[in-house]
């Protein structure tokens, strides 16, 4: 049989259905928001992989033309081909919000997959389906420390609205994604989205203040739901840790770390502290031929560096490139780079340095959309491309992945309130922004090219936009520094990049 779990938010019913229909996998939910329904399945490899550094995760979201009742796609194929931008935005979405929350030592496959199978036009899935997941991983075996919940908070003539509909989002001045879980009956930002109309700073605080109980129920709502019915986590193996071991290696990597680490340079910086990893690890193998010491040597040496970074931020009030907590690299900005282009800006912050492009075309030349939730024509497009040279890197060239349509989103969404209203400026504009150099930001840096590019343009923009990235140093002493401006190793293994 299966159990039906309710919840109203603010007037709104969201239905979980923990159904056998994928009875297979670790975790299965069916969510429904009015008519629109998705099935979410959690489903974790039976075997150990090694450790690559990184959580094994992947969250896909299926848009099914069928879900609106429709028969779309090429003519010739009549059926649902790679995933549009909007279902990329929306596995991203809801892979930022439950991933933080894996064990650091799981080296299992997940795999997370949200399939929408009916949609009405009213409802968007992506809310339901974040909670959904975050049910689905709360139920099953598969090790997660969860639960997370999310609501979509928007705002007409002055009034917070939770979930809103379509055309309630359509009227909103604000679009506003939150999530985030609970300790001590507390609740915790751990993923934010939004995009707004220009509206104050303190607006986002009274949305969070108003998002928050709502969220706290939800977290109560799933914590009873994992309790009464949950499976038992699969424990994973601990190794204990060799104190002699780890003792060996620290005095092996001795100061030598931290003279790599703090040099301004990121080419020399990096090449500085691999070279240090790779001696550390050669050195610790040659000592224990035959017992693989050298990977457990690199493990500990990420950790020394991820605590280096940390105590030098917190402590001492130091960066890897010298700078002060809150000092913004050496910015540059210049315009008219091209001769034949519409418009051109290049931007750089640092070692960051981004060129976007503008066209402007025909109404004509507005991009046909044709998907699940909207059929429709967009006149204002950024695109965002990320080369293997701009860190410095070689690898094979390929189309645009989601991190390429996550990062172009993301300047789409910070330049479109400023973009001049049809009636005054009739042309479609396509911004392209090629990431030359990146040593961090290169998104936000996006934001500020673009602004560049359109007032090069001639585009009558309603005032620039202008973009940086936050982060977070913290400890577990409840010690932290907030940072302006991160790079590399700040976004690596720092707490929070905003």
């Amino acid at each position: 049989m299966a159990s039906v779990f309710k919840i109203k938010l603010d007037g709104k019913e969201i239905s979980f259905e923990q159904t056998p229909l994928a009875e297979q996998a670790n975790g299965a939910i069916l969510a429904r928001a009015g008519d629109t329904v998705a099935l979410v399945t959690a489903v974790m490899s039976r075997n150990e992989g090694s450790w690559q550094g990184f959580i094994p995760l992947s969250v896909e979201y299926e848009e099914r033309f069928y879900a609106a009742g429709k028969i779309l796609g090429s003519r010739f194929i009549r059926r649902e081909t790679r995933p549009t931008d909007e279902a990329i935005l929306t596995a991203r979405l809801i892979d930022r919000a439950i991933r933080p929350l894996f064990p650091k030592n799981l080296s299992r496959e997940v795999q997370v997959i949200v399939t929408c199978l009916s949609w009405d036009g009213v409802n968007d899935p992506d809310i339901a389906a974040l909670n959904a997941a975050s049910l689905a991983l709360a139920l099953s075996d598969v090790p997660w420390n969860g639960p997370v919940a999310a609501v979509r908070v928007g705002r007409f003539e002055g009034k917070f609205i939770l979930n809103p509909t379509y055309e309630e989002r359509g009227a909103s001045d604000l679009d506003f994604v939150i999530a985030g879980v609970r300790e001590n009956n507390e609740f915790l930002v751990n993923m934010i989205e939004a995009s707004a109309k220009e509206i104050p700073e303190d607006v986002f605080k009274e949305a969070l203040a108003f998002a928050r109980p709502h969220l706290l129920g939800l977290l109560e709502f799933q914590e009873d739901r994992a309790g009464a019915a949950g499976k038992q986590k699969l424990e994973l193996a601990q190794k204990a840790p060799d104190k002699t071991f780890e003792k060996e290696v620290k005095e092996c990597i001795g100061s030598k770390l931290k003279e790599a680490l703090f040099q301004g340079d990121k080419a020399t910086r990096i090449e500085a502290v691999n070279e240090l990893k790779e001696t550390v690890a050669q050195t610790i193998e040659s000592k224990y031929p035959a017992m693989g010491k050298g990977n457990d040597a690199k493990t500990i040496f990420e950790k020394e560096l991820d605590a280096l970074v940390h105590e030098a931020a917190i402590k001492e009030g130091k960066r890897a490139d010298g700078r002060t907590l809150d000092e913004i690299r050496r910015l540059d900005a210049s315009v008219a780079i091209l001769p034949r282009t519409h418009g051109s800006g290049l931007f750089s912050r640092g070692q960051t340095k981004t060129l976007s492009l503008v066209t402007l075309g025909a109404p004509g030349d507005q991009k046909i959309l044709e998907g699940m939730e909207f059929i429709g024509k967009k006149r204002f497009l950024h695109h965002y491309n990320f080369p293997p040279y701009a860190p410095g890197e070689v690898k094979p060239l390929r189309g645009p992945g989601r991190r390429e349509i996550g990062h172009g989103m993301l300047a789409e969404k910070a330049l479109a309130p400023v973009i001049p209203e049809v009636t005054d400026f009739p042309y479609t504009i396509r911004i392209v922004t090629e990431v030359l150099s990146s040593n961090g930001s290169t998104s936000m840096a996006s934001a500020c090219s673009s602004s560049l590019a359109l007032m090069d343009a001639g585009v009558p923009i309603k005032r620039p936009v202008a973009g940086i990235s936050m982060g977070l140093m913290a400890n577990d002493e409840g010690q932290y520094k907030l940072l302006t401006d991160i790079q590399g190793p700040e976004d690596h293994h720092g707490d929070m990049d905003f």
